[in-house]
């Protein structure tokens, strides 16, 4: 569900917690134009009951595209001014283009979140349950989650806006490992937002989807961005392959990036491909999409309308798919054959994401929140191969050996 999937630098300094297990922040106090921050509210709404918790602070963090997860540290927090200053922007009325990116892309992931649940909601007649957090002063995320309902097994949609520091190991490791030209020693302020989903769905003809963006700045101490980034993608995972579906899912994906710049679509396609391999067994996780880390080739502004158009094209990449599915006639053995197929997503996540493996090495992480991307069932068979010439075996082959569905150029 916010996967986020933020770099591995960070991933390794970054803990991992459920707004259920919270550890209290220190006193307010002042230090080199940042503040400590101490009182945090939690809300967690489910249908027919609210709880709430006070006097506890913490920090969320979405680790991947597919963990809806919440981030802890276990020392006291400092913020930099973009903290307060964002809360009052916040409280003085509608975010407009003229304000810091930092809440546009946070205004625009609620809104994208909002609309997507309203029509799964539409299609599946029952409604997610909500759990909300936020911080007084600064941070929060919301995770829904629709589970056994009347058209997908299990679908999560959450995100996550987060202030926090960067200490000087994970500074170093992010200097080294993605070659970012980070003038402090640390530590660093940084700001994270994204949104992240998965659908899974009853009817083996109707494909899971995944889908993932998100906004990254490392922070002055005035809170003007240092440095910034995007990433994100959108990637279908079929257990019956409907090459229609496929070629539409890919060619509305397609669109959307050649409105920005005509060689996305090729590069993104062949990263989505090379990023989501079951090495251990040879095959991709599923037919593809695009997928695209440390994006800051074009000016904020051109990004981040890339970044919207491809968020908001997820409705008619993959909702005409599902009411053309749904409802399909299936048997046994190809639930069975699902089955099979939701443990391959499976031993992507928990082998080869690097999200979900940082949130499981993480002490005192919640596992149900990293968890959540899962699918409620799925099968292992000992030495099962599909029969040859298959409808199954047809879909190995693929998976095996990917294919551009639309013209790369």
């Amino acid at each position: 569900m916010l996967s986020t999937r933020i770099s591995r630098s960070l991933a390794s300094r970054l803990q991992t917690q459920s707004t259920q297990v919270l550890r209290p922040l220190g006193n307010k106090t002042r230090s080199s134009g940042c503040q400590r921050r101490s009182l945090t509210t939690v809300t967690t709404a489910t249908t027919g009951s609210r709880h709430r918790r006070r006097n506890m602070g913490y920090i969320a963090f979405a680790a991947t595209t597919v963990t809806l997860s919440y981030g802890l540290w276990r020392q006291n927090e400092a913020h930099c001014d973009a903290v307060s200053d964002d809360k009052q922007r916040r409280a003085e009325g509608p975010i407009t283009d003229s304000d810091p990116m930092r809440l546009r892309m946070e205004s625009f992931i609620k809104g994208l979140q909002n609309r997507i649940v309203q029509d799964i909601e539409a299609i599946d007649g029952k409604q997610f349950s909500r759990t909300a957090w936020q911080r007084t002063e600064g941070g929060e995320g919301i995770t829904c989650v629709l589970q056994d309902g009347n058209v997908f097994e299990k679908a999560g949609v959450g995100v996550s806006v987060v202030y926090g520091q960067l200490p000087k190991a994970a500074v170093e490791q992010m200097r080294h490992d993605r070659g970012k030209e980070i003038t402090a020693d640390g530590p660093v302020p940084f700001f994270a937002a994204g949104i992240s989903l998965v659908m899974h769905p009853h009817n083996p003809n109707c494909p899971t989807v995944h889908l993932n963006y998100r906004y990254f700045e490392i922070e002055n101490p005035d809170g003007t961005p240092k440095m910034w980034w995007f990433g994100g993608g959108s990637d279908l995972t079929p257990a019956y392959l409907f090459e229609d579906d496929a070629i539409h899912f890919h060619q509305v994906l397609k669109d959307g990036c050649d409105k920005t710049d005509k060689r996305y679509y090729k590069d993104f396609k062949q990263w989505c491909d090379k990023y989501f391999y079951i090495k251990h067994r040879g095959e991709a996780r599923g037919i593809g999409g695009v997928f695209f880390d440390d994006l800051d080739d074009k000016p904020a502004e051109e990004l981040f309308g890339f970044v919207k158009e491809m968020g908001n094209r997820f409705s008619t990449s993959y909702l005409p798919i599902v009411k053309k599915r749904m409802n399909m006639k299936f048997t046994p053995e190809m639930k069975r054959w699902q089955q099979i197929r939701r443990g391959r997503y499976v031993e992507f996540n928990l082998v080869w994401d690097r999200g979900t493996k940082f949130g499981l090495q993480t002490p005192g992480a919640r596992i149900e929140a990293i968890l959540m991307s899962l699918p409620l069932t799925s099968r292992w068979e000992y030495m099962q191969e599909p029969e040859a010439s298959s409808e199954e075996a047809d879909l190995v082959e693929v998976l095996k050996n990917p294919r551009d569905w639309v013209p790369l150029d």
